[in-house]
């Protein structure tokens, strides 16, 4: 009998969890059947106790509900904490654990690319939660200093007060998006301008020496600007593969190698 994982959202056809999953398992020799689930907006409870009564190993959880899942859990790893959101659900003696993998997924894409975390200065654009999931891996893997920009400044200083206890070791500052403009060793677009078609206007004076958009498949003015500057760039696909070989070492042990599904 495969064990059974899910990946749980609403919306949820446009998801590449079960591919990965599935690429994985096939080549770490592990028997799994991995699916996606659409729960309904005011369902999302039932849905993952539903799930793990039916002996559901692990399941993965996608917008809008890495909030609830979050509430729901009886156990945390840090991280989890910190982001405020769980992306990674199991049980284990009857207590449902949650992590949040997405962070380590950006690191271990950056890390895949060989650009330098190490004494970093990152500026992140953006103050939601994926910037909320981010900023402790970021600085666990050795980033030094990391500003976070956002439209309504209020909201980006918010998020760094409740986060500078969690990273003591690296300075983390707030500035608006009228205010961009230094030089950073790696951008990171956490804002959803290229999956709502927005543009976002990097000013002259902001110089970096790399370029990471966290979304992926859709047309980025973020990195179309990064590589008119002939800036090296990447999209949030890598990201994408990084978190889900996280959740899959987590329930299975294994650690498939983010390189060979690039």
């Amino acid at each position: 009998m495969s064990k059974q994982f899910a990946v749980i959202g609403n919306p949820i056809e446009h998801s590449r969890s079960p591919e990965l999953h599935h690429a994985f398992a096939e080549k770490t020799g592990i028997d799994l059947h991995y699916s996606k689930r659409l729960a309904p907006l005011d369902g999302f409870e039932a849905s993952v106790n539903d799930f793990f009564t039916q002996n559901g190993v692990g399941m993965n959880v996608t917008v809008p509900f890495k909030e609830q899942a979050f509430a729901l859990c009886g156990q945390l790893t840090e991280r989890a904490k910190i982001a405020k959101a769980v992306n990674t659900l199991w049980m284990e003696n009857g207590v449902l654990h949650g992590d949040n993998t997405d962070g380590q997924g950006l690191v271990d894409a950056i890390k895949a690319l060989d650009w330098n975390i190490k004494n970093s200065q990152i500026l992140i654009i953006g103050a939601g939660g994926a910037t909320r999931g981010v900023i402790y891996p970021l600085v666990k893997a050795g980033a030094r200093k990391i500003v976070i920009a956002n439209r309504t400044l209020a909201r980006a200083e918010q998020l760094i007060a409740d986060l500078k206890d969690a990273v003591p070791e690296a300075e983390l500052s707030a500035i608006g998006l009228d205010a961009l403009n230094g030089q950073f060793d790696i951008v990171i677009n956490a804002t959803s301008a290229s999956l709502s078609g927005d543009t976002l206007t990097l000013p002259e004076n902001l110089n970096f020496n790399y370029a990471y958009e966290m979304a992926y498949g859709k047309p980025s003015s973020f990195l179309d600007q990064a590589k008119a500057r002939g800036v090296p760039t990447s999209e949030g696909f890598g990201m994408l593969v990084g978190q889900a070989i996280e959740a899959f070492a987590i329930w299975n042990g294994v650690r498939p190698n983010l390189k060979d599904f690039l």
